[in-house]
This record gives C-alpha cells, sequence and structure tokens, in this order.
C-alpha cells in the first residue's frame, strides 16, 4: 500500500452520504482525478468503486474494484480512538453484498478495521496484516466458493483466533438453508431447489413436472437469480406462462425457486424482521411493514408512516421479553444448525406463528443510518448490537492471548 495515499473513507462512510440523500458523482469525479494523477492511490480506486456502485454503476464500479485489488489487497480503517483491539476482514471480490459491511459495526469505537482481499485460484498470503482477531467477511455466493473452501484448510493454522468459520457460511446458501432448517424446531422454510434455465425451459415446455424441479413445491413460485439479494430480479409467478414470460425476459443461467408463502397479518399488511445473532444472542436490527409481500425496509413507506414506525418501535423496545421470547426455540435452532459466531437473518412470521426464515447471511447491513429524530428508538437498540460485537471480538482475543 502507497502510504501517502490520502486514507480510505469507506463503504459506511459512503453509505451514509447517499443514504442522506448527496450525490456522490462530484466525489466520484474528485477520487477519480486522484487515481489517474498517483496510479498507485488503491485507497482513491477502493473509495471509487464503492461511490460507483452506491449510485447504481455495478458493472463499472466492480471494474474499478479489479484495479483497487492490483494495486493492493490491503485496506484500512483506523478507529476514531485509541486503538485497543485490531480487527483483520478477510474479503473476497464482487459488489457490496460480496462481503459483511463490519465498518458500520465498529463507527465511534476504539477497534481498528483492516481489509484483506483474497483472489480465488491464488495462494494463501505468506505474510498477514497484524491483528488480534480474525473474521471471515464473506458472503455465499458463487464466486467465493473457492475461497471459503481455501480458507477452510487455512484457518486450523491460523496465527489469531478466527471468528466465523467458512465452512458455516458455505451453509448459508438458500438450498443450504433449506436442507439445514427444513426440520428445525420453531422454524418454518419453504421448499426451495436450485435450477437452471434449461430446467426450467423444459418444464414450461410440460417436458417435466414441477416436483422434479421443486420436491414438495406448488405454485405460485419465487424465482430469483443465483447469488442475487435485495430483491434485484425477484418475483412471484403464479402459471407456467408467467414463469416463461420471466425466463424471456431474463438473461441469467441459474436460479433459486422457491415456493410462495403469504405470510400477512389479520390486517393484510406483512411484516419482515431483520435479527442479529452474536454468539446465538438474538437481537433486533429493524422492522419493515408493507402492503406488498417483496418488503425492503428502504420501500416499506416507513419515513411516510408514524403509525409503522411505533410498531417498530414497540418491535425493538419488547424484543428480549416479545419476539425472541416468543421464538425462542426456531431462533436458537438456527444458531445451532449454521454455527456462526455472526449471523443476521431476515424472517417474518408464519399465520400459525412459527419463525418463517427468508434468509441467513453473515454479510447483510447493521446499521445506525436512520436520522436520531425520526427513529429515536433505533439508537439504542443498535447500540445493543454494537456492544454485543465489541465483547464478541474482545472474548476472541483474549481466548489468543490465553493460548500464545
Amino acid at each position: 500500500m502507497n502510504l501517502s495515499q490520502p486514507p480510505l473513507m469507506g463503504l459506511a462512510h459512503l453509505m451514509r452520504l447517499a443514504f442522506n440523500g448527496q450525490s456522490l458523482m462530484p466525489l466520484a469525479e474528485t477520487l477519480k482525478a486522484r487515481a489517474e494523477q498517483n496510479p498507485l492511490d488503491a485507497n482513491a480506486l477502493m473509495d471509487l468503486s464503492i461511490a460507483l456502485q452506491l449510485h447504481g454503476l455495478r458493472d463499472v464500479g466492480l471494474d474499478t474494484l479489479s484495479l483497487a485489488l492490483q494495486s493492493s489487497r490491503v485496506y484500512e480503517l483506523p478507529a476514531s480512538r485509541p486503538v485497543t483491539l485490531r480487527l483483520l476482514a478477510i474479503m473476497g471480490p464482487g459488489d457490496l453484498m460480496a462481503n459483511a459491511p463490519l465498518a458500520f459495526l465498529l463507527e465511534d469505537s476504539d477497534i481498528s478495521l483492516t481489509m484483506l482481499y483474497l483472489l480465488p485460484g491464488e495462494p494463501m498470503p505468506e505474510y498477514l496484516p497484524e491483528h488480534d482477531v480474525a473474521f471471515i467477511a464473506m458472503s455465499d455466493t458463487s464466486q467465493t466458493h473457492e475461497l471459503l473452501a481455501q480458507l477452510a484448510q487455512a484457518v486450523p493454522s491460523w496465527p489469531k483466533p478466527v471468528l466465523v468459520q467458512p465452512e458455516g457460511i458455505l451453509r448459508t446458501s438458500r438450498e443450504n438453508a433449506y436442507a439445514l432448517l427444513k426440520d428445525a424446531p420453531g422454524v418454518y422454510v419453504p421448499p426451495t431447489a436450485q435450477t437452471t434455465r434449461q430446467a426450467l425451459e423444459v418444464f414450461c415446455a410440460g417436458q417435466a413436472a414441477l416436483g422434479e424441479l421443486l420436491p414438495d413445491g406448488a405454485f405460485p413460485l419465487i424465482i430469483r437469480p443465483l447469488d442475487s439479494h435485495a430483491g434485484h430480479g425477484l418475483e412471484k409467478v403464479a402459471e407456467v406462462a408467467e414463469l416463461a414470460r420471466y425466463l424471456a425476459a431474463s438473461t441469467e443461467t441459474d436460479f433459486f425457486i422457491a415456493s410462495f408463502i403469504d405470510y400477512s397479518g389479520a390486517d393484510g399488511l406483512f411484516r419482515k424482521y431483520r435479527v442479529v445473532l452474536v454468539d446465538g444472542v438474538p437481537f433486533a436490527g429493524h422492522m419493515g411493514v408493507s402492503a406488498h409481500w417483496m418488503i425492503h425496509y428502504l420501500n416499506a413507506g416507513m419515513v411516510e408512516s408514524a403509525e409503522k414506525r411505533a410498531e417498530e418501535e414497540a418491535f425493538m423496545r419488547d424484543f428480549e421479553t416479545d419476539f425472541a421470547q416468543r421464538h425462542r426455540v426456531g431462533l436458537r435452532s438456527v444458531y445451532e444448525r449454521f454455527g456462526l459466531d455472526y449471523l443476521v437473518m431476515d424472517c417474518a412470521e408464519t399465520r400459525d406463528g412459527a419463525l418463517f426464515v427468508f434468509e441467513v447471511d453473515a454479510g447483510a447491513v447493521v446499521h445506525s443510518m436512520d436520522p436520531p429524530d425520526m427513529f429515536p428508538y433505533k439508537v439504542p437498540a443498535m447500540q445493543k448490537v454494537f456492544d454485543a460485537f465489541h465483547a464478541l471480538l474482545r472474548r476472541a482475543a483474549l481466548k489468543g492471548t490465553a493460548h500464545s
């Protein structure tokens, strides 16, 4: 890394700017000029990659990321206070959903973050940056399978404690998660399978039965491209003709399909919860309420509705005595089946009261960006998550010290 370059701004800072409505393109132009003036300014290239992706220019952003990783594989985010612990995040290439955004969990803390990027097909680095605890920050994607398998071989001889084992991350794919959770106490997951365009086209042509693609599955179906997150390419199809139209409009070759489950409440609204498991202890991340089944917090109308915010406030305030108690068996099942020190889960409740798990991922965003004047209840709720995460790191570091 070129030590003369300006410091890295990083994902948390740049996403906060975008979240607050600031255009990142003037900053992107400044970063581009910096990189052109100094081709060794890896921080400029990394920040430029993030800014471009946040602006919706995903492909250009990923090309810029490749340039950044050619220049450096190590990126530093200093702590805002005197450092008491050094965290090393092991990351892989990919878009903004490919790695856990740990910087959000460390804002205004005394924990420094070093990010080490690995690339498929390369040996593990001979020398590692100085650290007290390592954290495998990769999400499970088709790009990271090889890296996670490689890390599984490297972790046993790692010089420091390692959190979030790669074998556990590999279990979080949608198909693997279904296999793990389909018989878990207190949990419901719909039939889910990975399939190909060719297999789906054969089915649409009437040459295969749905049961061959999705055992125990039934229309309506949910379909999404492999590695898709945040609803990209996600649709509900009610019949074969709709599925055929979806395929005709898509260029993807691999998909996940699942049975659609109506999880709306008695009032007809859908409620999606984000729950964070830190060392097995559940914490409230957020709650979205919407008239549409496909809920994302940003499109759920939480800013526009005081009534929805009041419901989220009650969820977060009473989480430990209400939601976490009501679903203690299901939450314990999820923790035990995946065995990960840190895991983020998007879920709902079925009409008969089970914990309906949509997705599990160590890489989902957990943040405190919402304006405190409108969401004052989030500040203490998110601080609980951050405190638990910091305590997890310190326990791991202490174990490493005890065994050194």
